[in-house]
């Protein structure tokens, strides 16, 4: 039986990297530069360097189930993500932090189901969205993307408890984007605080929560 994986990094090695050598090669001599923090979930339908046609160097990723936010207090112990968002911050100075939810999420929906008892990290780490569930116990589609929605501005208030977040984004030289991706539609939705609703990309005057502080308690997105 073929090894796919094999296959696919020898494709890589011979049809996609040439294309790219010489950019590979850049970021090597002078180090990355990225100017966006990108936390989106784990999903294999969310593809970041598609949804924002980056290349190279541009985005700094950071995956996990859910898309969330640990405290900065440390409480939840060792965490990968805290880590990446301050090496992101402080080390490589970007200039964006995106949190990028989508629809149809299994994090988001375990938030109303029962899980194994072997799950045990995974029940911990769905804490961390506890505070976007609804209070219904079997949730529509239409509570789901509610949840979802709410999810993503609860990560960006848990952002600004990080000091050096809260301090570029004071001083201007930071900007949070909160979005949701619809993956049927093919489309992000993006939060603006002020007004307190999601605006699909194609609509939205700009892909930023806007000026003013997250609310402390997660929103109920205008949908």
């Amino acid at each position: 039986m073929p090894d796919e994986l094999l296959q696919r990094l020898r494709k890589f090695h011979d049809q996609a990297f040439p294309s790219y050598q010489q950019d590979f090669r850049n970021l090597v001599s002078y180090g990355q530069h990225p100017t966006t923090l990108f936390v989106g979930c784990s999903d294999s339908r969310v593809v970041p360097h598609l949804l924002t046609g980056a290349g190279p160097g541009e985005l700094f990723l950071v995956r996990n189930v859910g898309a969330f936010v640990p405290p900065f207090d440390g409480s939840a112990g060792y965490h990968g993500t805290a880590a990446a968002i301050e090496f992101a911050v402080l080390s490589l100075a970007v200039r964006n932090i995106v949190v990028c939810g989508h629809s149809h999420c299994g994090a988001i929906r375990a938030l109303y189901a029962d899980l194994s008892d072997e799950a045990v990290n995974l029940k911990a780490w769905l804490d961390l969205g506890r505070e976007a569930r609804l209070p219904v116990h079997e949730p529509d589609a239409d509570m789901l993307r509610r949840t979802e929605q709410r999810s993503v501005v609860l990560q960006l208030d848990r952002l600004l408890d990080y000091p050096m977040v809260r301090r570029r984004v004071d001083a201007g030289s930071l900007t949070l984007h909160g979005w949701h991706y619809v993956i049927e539609d093919g489309e992000v939705h993006t939060f603006d605080v002020r007004t307190g609703h999601f605006t699909p990309a194609t609509l939205a005057s700009e892909s930023s929560i806007g000026l003013a502080p997250v609310e402390s308690e997660p929103v109920d997105p205008v949908i």
